[in-house]
């Protein structure tokens, strides 16, 4: 199938007998119950008969991976953020060059703005040569870039340390998740990417949270020695649990992905039979020890993978794909709500009538609390709804657009959030700061949803494009966030929070809308892009 036209014409029977990338088999379609020939779901992305394949990894190797990468996540998003409830301490840390703190939130934007923008190379560098590699050289630009951050003597050398400190956080927001694609079948993976989430989430909520108490009783610098720590920790993390996982497997479905490049959808009885066949895969004689899994090969596999310049072109292109407009803007409206809460409510908080001092960043409690909630929600929800409806719905088929109304109640929470944390801030009293609690948890039980829900659908849908997915989609978030942490100071001080956070509210739920076509017509989407999806893989 070539065009949207053509998709949007075909009819409801014929869309459901389409197999376009991420509608796979599994469940086997003879069995009424979950089972397959092997007694447990099919397997899919189907693993070679090679140790080196990252599905053959023996799990306790997959989750030490994963708790890496999550910690990884963590950090990078709370070096990010523990500076904001101290931004004030500046004066006495800097004496001879005071700021206005319209100027001082520069520290925490343009570290949000490299967080994002870093991964133009980092994406296409991991395809190329391999994920270990980039995440080793990543988590050391991070390290030695604290320990700049705390040894910087003016605002502007402060400035260069934390955009290049937020280059080294980069990679923790697309390779990261990759890399956990890379690792669990298309079953784990909602699971697998929630453990993530709660990680990534937290991350800038402890963030604020600890930062006012490190600052006011340590002193500045104390914030960027202790992150320097936990990047440190990270790197040796990387260094010992985290195994190359980029590997040049052969499809599962070959048959299937000759026709569909050929123009022909494969037929679901077609992908059924081949997929069940898959299952017998051994993991033969191959020789490869666990020191051998943490060798950096820098180029090693990169020439046979092409020019580099594909590599950096490709991101680009995964614009024409639906659903990566999605959710970028989903996670770019979450995550510029969230740092902005981060900013400003540490400074409501100082001033009257609420007074809180060093306790300002207690605000991250109402985060957390909603962060904690969100997970639950998303582990109990994310791979059992992929599963029901498989079994239900598409005789044993799992459709990727089925994870997608798992998002519905968390984003219109979030939406409402935004109202909730703009009207108490408006107006001030002395309970009011429980509306700025709940007005945040609301936020961030809306965020832990996109890298769980909205990542995975990316991973289903365009497979090895799903980084280059995640490239566009972090590029976006640091935009929309630096531009809202940028300004937000200046437009709450002479409008107040209402009109701010009214605009952000709205502009998130007209986000939030479009989830609806995307469920209900993303299907056909997947079928008109197709082409584009095999061809670039």
């Amino acid at each position: 199938m070539k065009t949207f036209r053509e998709a949007f014409a075909l009819s409801a029977a014929e869309v459901d007998e389409r197999t376009p990338p991420g509608t796979v088999r599994i469940l086997n379609q003879q069995e009424d119950s979950a089972s397959s020939v092997d007694g447990h779901l099919l397997k899919f992305p189907k693993p070679s008969n090679s140790p080196r394949d990252p599905l053959n990894l023996p799990l306790w190797r997959k989750i030490a991976a994963l708790l890496v990468a999550s910690v990884y996540a963590f950090v990078s998003n709370y070096i990010s953020s523990s500076i904001a409830p101290v931004l004030q301490l500046w004066f006495s840390a800097y004496p001879q060059e005071p700021k206005p703190f319209s100027e001082l939130s520069y520290i925490i934007a343009i570290n949000l703005l490299c967080l994002g923008g870093s991964n133009i190379w980092w994406v296409p560098l991991s395809s190329w040569m391999g994920r270990r590699p980039v995440l080793l050289i990543a988590t050391l630009l991070m390290t030695l870039c604290s320990v700049w951050c705390a040894e910087a003597k003016s605002f502007a050398s402060l400035l260069a340390a934390r955009a290049l400190q937020g280059a080294g956080g980069g990679a923790a927001e697309t390779v990261a998740p990759a890399l956990i694609g890379d690792l669990f079948f298309i079953h784990q993976r909602g699971r697998a990417m929630a453990v993530y989430t709660i990680f990534l989430s937290a991350g800038s909520l402890f963030g604020g949270l600890t930062g006012g108490y490190l600052g006011y009783s340590h002193g500045w610098t104390s914030i960027w020695w202790v992150s320097t720590a936990l990047c440190a920790f990270v790197f040796v993390g990387v260094a010992l649990f985290v195994p190359e996982t980029l590997f040049d497997r052969p499809a599962a479905t070959d048959n299937a992905s000759t026709s569909s490049v050929e123009g022909k959808e494969p037929t679901t009885k077609e992908l059924e039979t081949v997929q069940v066949q898959s299952q017998t895969t051994g993991t033969g004689h191959e020789s490869f020890t666990f020191l051998q899994s943490l060798q950096v090969g820098l180029g090693k596999h990169a020439h046979a993978r092409g020019s580099l310049a594909s590599y950096f072109l490709r991101p680009w292109k995964t614009l024409a794909l639906p659903g990566t407009w999605v959710v970028m803007l989903h996670y770019a409206g979450l995550v510029g709500g969230i740092v902005t809460v981060s900013l400003i409510g540490p400074q409501l908080l100082v001033l009257p009538p609420y007074l809180w001092g060093a306790n300002a960043g207690l605000i991250n409690v109402g985060g957390l609390l909603g962060c904690l909630v969100g997970y639950l929600y998303t582990s109990l929800l994310a791979d059992s709804r992929l599963k029901s409806q498989a079994k239900q719905q598409h005789r044993g088929m799992a459709e990727a657009e089925d994870r997608l109304p798992t998002l519905f109640f968390p984003l219109f929470v979030a939406t409402t959030g935004f109202f909730v944390f703009g009207f108490c801030a408006q107006y001030p009293g002395p309970t009011r700061w429980v509306g700025l609690q709940f007005g945040y948890g609301m936020l961030a039980f809306g965020l832990t949803q996109v890298p769980s829900v909205g990542f995975n659908y990316l991973i289903d849908s365009y497979a090895h494009l799903a980084a280059d997915c995640f490239t566009m989609v972090t590029i976006l978030r640091s935009v929309i966030a630096f531009a809202w942490t940028f300004f937000v100071a200046t437009w709450v001080e002479d409008r107040g929070a209402a009109e701010p956070f009214g605009i952000f509210g709205m502009l998130m739920g007209l986000f939030a809308l479009l989830t609806v076509p995307l469920w209900m017509f993303g299907k056909r989407m997947r079928i008109a892009t197709s082409a584009k999806v095999e061809r670039q893989t």
